[in-house]
């Protein structure tokens, strides 16, 4: 397996395995689960990239700050973090590059164009990487 995507509704899950299959991707598998509990990824960790995206946007600032604190379990030291969040106010972006930062992680990239609302960032481990641990829930999405 090369990558693995959890994802919760299984009509997206299954719109992702179709479209895995069709470009020929044959070493990513779709889940359906929970990307939200720390157990979805107990037997495919540490990862050498974890993509965050379109999740910081939809949670509380406190499920991001938990969630950015987890990351050291999910990605291998050397792995990269790839994350998404918009910049509307209050923009918290800032706040997400200085919690990677005290969570061992080295600013790679961050791209927020200025005629755009978006941003998105590329984090390195930079730290020991930190044992998974079961059980944990990392957010909640809002409903909006």
């Amino acid at each position: 397996m090369v990558g693995c995507l959890v994802e919760l509704d299984e009509r997206n899950a299954e719109a992702a395995r179709l479209a895995a299959s069709a470009s020929g991707m044959s070493g990513v598998e779709i889940r359906t689960g929970d990307a939200a509990l720390t157990d979805a990824y107990s037997d495919i960790v540490p990862a050498d990239l974890v993509l965050a995206c379109g999740i910081f946007g939809n949670v509380t600032d406190d499920d991001v700050a938990r969630t950015v604190a987890c990351l050291p379990q999910l990605c291998d030291t050397g792995g990269t973090v790839v994350w998404t969040r918009h910049r509307k106010p209050p923009d918290l972006t800032v706040a997400i590059r200085r919690w990677l930062s005290e969570h061992g992680f080295e600013e790679v990239a961050f791209e927020g164009p200025p005629d755009t609302v978006f941003g998105v960032g590329a984090h390195r481990l930079v730290a020991p990487r930190s044992p998974l641990r079961p059980g944990v829930r990392l957010f909640t999405f809002r409903v909006r």
